[in-house]
């Protein structure tokens, strides 16, 4: 499967921002979906994740109550809408896509398929 992220950008702090990812390939509902962070020198970390009938979600703690994931699996798009962002909320963000339909998984190692990131900037 291939994936495409986009609508990241530069942002001030309290704004909102919402990230798309266009997938294309296999089923878009045989694939639970997740989306991750990095920033230079450090490990990607995981954000957000949902499986494929958008039914489980789960958050890394700093991010719950301000971003939502979403799906549509007749568009076969996943979206993270990010909301009163934070200078420390800047990083680049990927889209990525498991085999665990069933599952929101959480480990970066459960992803087969990553996007080419979109970078998120918010400045203070």
């Amino acid at each position: 499967v291939q994936l495409v992220e986009s609508g990241g950008g530069l942002v001030q702090a309290g704004d909102s921002l919402r990230l798309s990812c266009a997938a294309s390939g296999r089923p878009f509902t045989s694939y639970g979906m997740g989306w991750f962070r990095q920033t230079p020198g450090k490990e990607r970390e995981f954000v957000a994740a949902i499986n494929w009938s958008g039914g489980t979600t789960d958050y890394t703690d700093s991010v719950k109550g301000r971003f939502t994931i979403s799906r549509d699996n007749a568009e076969n798009m996943v979206y993270l809408q990010m909301g009163s962002l934070k200078p420390e909320d800047t990083a680049d963000y990927y889209c990525a896509a498991s085999g665990y339909a069933d599952y929101a998984a959480r480990r970066s190692s459960a992803y087969r398929y990553w996007g080419q990131g979109t970078q998120v900037t918010v400045s203070s």
